[in-house]
Formats: structure tokens, C-alpha cells, sequence
């Protein structure tokens, strides 16, 4: 008998695949990506950790395969890009919804603590350079389909996320319509207009680290005005604010299937989840003037909506928002 090692090997464009199905996939560097070390975790549920010159910085990428990935090669997978909120990390998007799909493939991607999912206007910050959109859409979304078995194409792709990466999920297929078929905001910042002050300054305070203290997730402290300019609503000085507004732009997602939920933190105004609240009914309120189709749910005190969640901005609520957006993001590739 002659022993075999188990190894990972690479076949050709977008099927890389553990020889063994245990250990996580050889990926190849590329798009201004380098892998640091090896991937962490098992075949189908794993981070990788890379460098890029577009963000400061090691950023982590975490990859959820479907179980039967390795069982049919000759497959290929529609793709979620899931994106975390502030201030967390790819490895900690544990939410069990995430694994249940045999039918896609699911990339976390680090947005950072405060990055706010954008080209920073200020690149010259203590932060070093914060270019997370061109990292997302120039580097990570073409890495992923040159080294697995996606369907690389607009009809297979969706883009979801929570509170910031709600607001990174609308932005992004605002962008760039041509890449994402479905977005999906849960709990997101996706009124950043001038109704919707509240939010506007929760961008400043994790940028100047309002919070502060020893063990702040927001440093270093930078300008209040390093990723979009001026909040202040002053001789249209908050011009890059209403730019990056999902609210004020909905009529670029024409065409792509779009998400919303939200809570209502109990109805008190210092709950978050109250704040976002009013941001998604501001969008409702937009997407209806414009007659533009939208599935929309408002689980109001979470009583109704799964087991975990009481209506606040929390992974108990995002676990059952996930667990409805999935099953219907599945049924819409198959379609």
C-alpha cells in the first residue's frame, strides 16, 4: 500500500479544491491580493488573511463553501457577499444562517472597524490608506471567481450586510449595478441624507473615536471629515454625503432585487436599531415614490421573528433576517 499526503491542488480558472476535502482550499494570489500564512479553518468553513496596497493593514476573508463543494467539481455556485458592521471582524460572522446553503457560496470580506465601505476622501490619515471599495469590487470579487467555482456573472451574484454593511450592501450595487443581482440591508445605515443627522454623526464618531478609552476598536482617532467630508448640511458642503447616499439613489438599483430589514429597538430613541428604523422607512418611502418593487420587513419588537430576537440591533435578529433572506436569495439564482 502507498501512502498519500494529503494535499490541496489547484485545476484550472476558479476550481481550486482540497484533494481531501478536509483542509481548506489552495487559493492563488492575485488582483493586488498577497495571502499572509495559510487559511485557518476546515474545507469549507475558513478565513484567509491578506495585504493589499488599496487598505492598511492584514484583512481577513472569510469563506463558507457548500457542503457538497467537493463531492461534484464539475459544479459551479452562484456567490453572497455578506459585510460585517462596525466595529467587527470577518471571523466573527458566526451566525449559524450562513452555513445552511448547499446552493451558494458565502465571502465575508473585512470592511474594517470604520470603514465605512468607501475610498476615504483623506488617504494621508494615521489610518494609513482606506481604498475598501476599490479592495471589495476591484480585487476581492475577482480573486474569489479566479480561484473557486462561481458562476461569475451579475444573475449569480448578491450583496447583503449588517447596520454598516447594510450601507455598504445599497452602495455597492448602487456602483456598480453590473455586478450584484440582489441587495439585502439588515439594520443598515442606508439613510445618510440630512433627515437622517443621527447616522451621519455615528459615521464621525467612529472616524474621531468618540468612544475613546484604552480598548477602543476605533483608532487611531482621524479627521471627522476623512471619509466623506463635511457631515454639516452648509452651503451644500455635505455634497459627498448625498453622494454616497443609498437613500438619495435608489433609482440605480433598478432592475436588482432589493432587501430591507429592520426592527424598531422597542420604539426608544436610544436603541440603534430605532435610528435605522427610521433610515429603512425613509428608503421604503423613496423606493414607493419611485414604484420600484422591494421586499420589506419590519419585525417591529421581534416578538414574531425567530426565538432570539427582542427588535434591537443584534446578531439574534440578523440570525432569523438570515435566515429568510437566504432560502429567497437561492430561489432568485435558481430562477
Amino acid at each position: 500500500m502507498v501512502a498519500v499526503a494529503a494535499v490541496a491542488m489547484v485545476t484550472p480558472a476558479g476550481t481550486a479544491q482540497a484533494a481531501d476535502g478536509t483542509t481548506p482550499p489552495k487559493m492563488a494570489d492575485g488582483f493586488g491580493l498577497t495571502q499572509v500564512g495559510t487559511a485557518t479553518g476546515d474545507a469549507t468553513n475558513f478565513y484567509l488573511t491578506v495585504t493589499t496596497p488599496e487598505v492598511a493593514g492584514e484583512q481577513h476573508i472569510k469563506i463558507i463553501l457548500p457542503s457538497g463543494y467537493y463531492a461534484d467539481p464539475g459544479r459551479r455556485y452562484p456567490v453572497m457577499y455578506f459585510l460585517h458592521g462596525s466595529p467587527d471582524d470577518p471571523i466573527q460572522q458566526n451566525y449559524p444562517a450562513l452555513s445552511m446553503s448547499n446552493d451558494m457560496i458565502t465571502v465575508i470580506p473585512d470592511g474594517g472597524a470604520r470603514g465605512w465601505y468607501a475610498n476615504w476622501l483623506n488617504q494621508k490619515t494615521p489610518a494609513g490608506a482606506q481604498n475598501w471599495e476599490n479592495f471589495h469590487l476591484k480585487q476581492v470579487i475577482p480573486f474569489i471567481d479566479a480561484n473557486l467555482r462561481t458562476i461569475a456573472t451579475k444573475k449569480a451574484r448578491a450583496i447583503a450586510g449588517v447596520s454598516m454593511g447594510g450601507f455598504g450592501a445599497f452602495h455597492y450595487a448602487q456602483v456598480r449595478p453590473d455586478l450584484f443581482s440582489q441587495t439585502a440591508s439588515l439594520s443598515g445605515d442606508i439613510d445618510l441624507s440630512a433627515n437622517s443627522m443621527d447616522l451621519r454623526f455615528a459615521v464621525v464618531a467612529s472616524l474621531i473615536d468618540a468612544q475613546g478609552g484604552e480598548n477602543s476598536p476605533y483608532k487611531p482617532a482621524v479627521d471627522s471629515d476623512a471619509a466623506f467630508g463635511s457631515p454639516y448640511p452648509v452651503f451644500n458642503a455635505d455634497w459627498r454625503f448625498n453622494e454616497v447616499d443609498p437613500q438619495q439613489h435608489m433609482e440605480k438599483l433598478a432592475g436588482i432585487g432589493v432587501s430591507i430589514y429592520t426592527g424598531d429597538g422597542g420604539g426608544s430613541p436610544g436603541t440603534l436599531e430605532f435610528w435605522v428604523s427610521g433610515a429603512a422607512k425613509n428608503v421604503k418611502a423613496r423606493m414607493d415614490a419611485l414604484g420600484m418593487p422591494y421586499y420589506y420587513v419590519n419585525y417591529g419588537d421581534g416578538s414574531g421573528w425567530g426565538t432570539q430576537c427582542n427588535g434591537d440591533h443584534n446578531g439574534g435578529c440578523w440570525e432569523q433576517d438570515l435566515r429568510d433572506l437566504i432560502p429567497r436569495l437561492e430561489r432568485a439564482f435558481a430562477s
